[in-house]
């Protein structure tokens, strides 16, 4: 599903543990970390999108996470022009996202890594809040700064 613009509708997920630490994750095969995001399928909403990804992505249910808020409007970035399949229509430039912040509120143990076919990640850590905003892929991270100031009250309740 890409829109008019040629984004596809998407998720982010920023999730915490008690300690205002954030999952950090290293997809498969790669030396690339992300925080988990996935698209929105067309019969779905953006909350329903992100429980599906959480679930897929790290194992964790509804029932081990506490919503916390997310963002006002969609946050944009483009592909860089090496990754745009041109032989697709219609043609994805990038992606919008409606970000999430979460808390871990079961354990460390209710993460599966492997819960499909083909798993997205194969590592996680826990990393300091901002550290994923220097360390995302070039093209991700003026989203994730923007994500990640506009949530930030939100996971510490500050001004």
């Amino acid at each position: 599903m890409i829109d008019s613009d040629g984004y596809r509708p998407n998720v982010g997920i920023i999730l915490s543990n008690p300690s205002g630490q954030v999952f950090w994750a290293r997809r498969v095969g790669q030396d690339a970390w992300q925080f988990p995001q996935g698209g929105i399928r067309h019969h779905e909403t953006p909350d329903q999108a992100m429980y599906r990804e959480l679930f897929e992505e790290t194992g964790l249910r509804p029932e081990h996470v506490e919503v916390l808020g997310q963002t006002q409007r969609w946050l944009r970035y483009r592909l860089p022009k090496h990754m745009v399949r041109k032989n697709t229509r219609p043609v994805c430039i990038g992606q919008k996202q409606i970000w999430y912040v979460l808390r871990l509120t079961g354990s460390e143990a209710d993460f599966k890594l492997d819960t499909m076919d083909k798993p997205e990640f194969d590592s996680w850590r826990w990393v300091d809040y901002w550290r994923p905003m220097h360390e995302v892929v070039f093209f991700k991270r003026s989203v994730y700064e923007k994500a990640l100031r506009e949530l930030e009250p939100v996971l510490f309740g500050v001004e």
